[in-house]
């Protein structure tokens, strides 16, 4: 009897809970999603004779939302870790560098208009986010990384049916100080702060601009962060960083297009980079991408693109494994030189059942400026994927992608790989659960 009432109460309460907002509705979800690597040069060509690497990291989040008259919430909590990197009983110390505990997002978005104005709407979204715009080139969560991205900011929305304005503030610092706004940026742990393996930024502000076509979308990024200065000093006869008051400022802008006429979709994106990047180097870069896919049939899609970076262009925050490669040899936490990058590269998808998705592409690599007494070509990466959905809540990806690089690619000016093989090869096989429960 008394397990009865309790599991009656459990399923009662946040009923009665909600019952106080009206219309209130809590969300409840969970992922758990493992991935099983073998790395035989991922991210960079290994040395001949290296042993390939060969292990399974796991996301597990916990996530729940709410929403009522004119407020909505949002909490994600997530561990990201290696199986076997903590100790099978309790491990009573803690090891900085592999806490992968931490809280993913947390949210709150006011709406400053009333609800029953339709098709228009202005809200303002402030805490732990992610930042997603148009294909996530530039602002992405990175959501193929375990720990993914998020930034801690306030973005204020204003959308119609056919426009979205958005602008956003963020402005980091290490701790509540007592006086001044020094930042240290070196992120605690093995992870990159930013999609190119930079410093966080001390502050960053964005606008961004958008308009609905009949059968695309045109949309505006103005976005400028700042980084603390700093200057090196000697301890113990090491250099090290010593940060201090003052910031470098870049500034990113331009537009990204998309279409869909009859069965070919195409976009195209062109951005300009100016400013002080985060070492207090003066920076004048600029991304031009344009791509197309053709709708053979309602089974099979093809279609080619290429990509342009200038040596100065960084990619900011955005999601560089959907674009150069599953690989990551370029734009991720491994450098390639500062030496831009050209990309041509066909795509092609094919859906042979509702519950398969196969995807296989190949890209050609060239670097955008010259390498010394070297040919540009950087090699060819083939990338194949394949995607079966088991249930609404579960799902199973497998991959595989080899790179054929060029001795440019190893050479010291790039990635500086010495005695590198000319073959590399990657392979993963991940199981995703995503269980998700609405109360109303």
């Amino acid at each position: 009897m008394k397990k009865w009432f309790s599991g009656r109460i459990s399923l009662i309460l946040p009923g009665l809970l909600l019952s106080q907002y009206g219309y209130a509705q809590l969300t409840l979800g969970a992922q758990l999603r493992t991935r099983t690597e073998l790395r035989n040069g991922q991210g960079a060509p290994q040395p001949l004779g290296a042993d390939p690497a060969f292990f399974t990291s796991q996301r597990t989040r916990l996530i729940a939302g709410f929403s009522a008259y004119r407020i909505k919430l949002g909490l994600t909590v997530q561990d990201v870790r290696v199986w076997g990197q903590d100790a099978s009983t309790l491990n009573r110390t803690t090891t900085p560098d592999n806490n992968g505990f931490m809280l993913h997002e947390a949210w709150a978005e006011i709406l400053l208009t009333d609800t029953i104005v339709k098709n228009k709407s202005l809200s303002l979204k402030v805490g732990r986010q992610e930042l997603v715009y148009d294909d996530s080139r530039l602002l992405g969560n990175l959501d193929w990384l375990q720990q993914g991205r998020r930034h801690d900011a306030a973005v204020l929305k204003y959308e119609s049916r056919d426009w979205t304005l958005h602008a956003g503030a963020a402005f980091n610092q290490n701790k509540e100080n007592a006086s001044g706004t020094i930042y240290n940026p070196v992120p605690p742990g093995n992870y990159p702060a930013n999609t190119n393996g930079g410093n966080a930024y001390k502050s960053l502000e964005f606008a961004y601009v958008s308009r609905k076509l009949s059968k695309g979308n045109l949309s505006f990024l103005f976005l400028t962060d700042q980084f603390s200065k700093y200057h090196t000093d000697s301890v113990e006869h090491v250099a090290v960083k010593v940060w201090e008051t003052g910031a470098y400022s870049r500034m990113t802008t331009g537009l990204f297009y998309t279409q869909q006429f009859n069965r070919i979709s195409y976009t195209a994106a062109a951005y300009h980079q100016f400013g002080t990047n985060g070492n207090g180097q003066t920076v004048s870069g600029s991304l031009l991408s344009g791509s197309f896919m053709y709708n053979v049939s309602k089974a099979f899609t093809a279609g080619a693109g290429v990509d342009y970076t200038s040596p100065d262009f960084d990619p900011l925050y955005g999601t560089p494994h959907k674009f150069w490669g599953n690989m990551d040899y370029f734009y991720v936490a491994s450098g390639f030189g500062n030496k831009g990058l050209q990309d041509y590269y066909i795509k092609t998808k094919l859906k042979p059942g509702q519950r398969w998705v196969v995807t296989g592409d190949v890209h050609e690599f060239y670097a955008a400026s010259a390498v010394a007494g070297m040919s540009k070509q950087f090699g060819t990466e083939a990338d194949l994927t394949a995607n079966y959905t088991l249930t609404k809540m579960i799902g199973l990806e497998a991959g595989y992608s080899h790179f054929w690089n060029t001795a440019t690619l190893s050479s010291p000016s790039v990635k500086n790989i010495k005695n590198a093989g000319s073959n590399s090869n990657w392979a993963y096989l991940s199981v995703n659960i995503r269980p998700e429960f609405l109360i109303k």
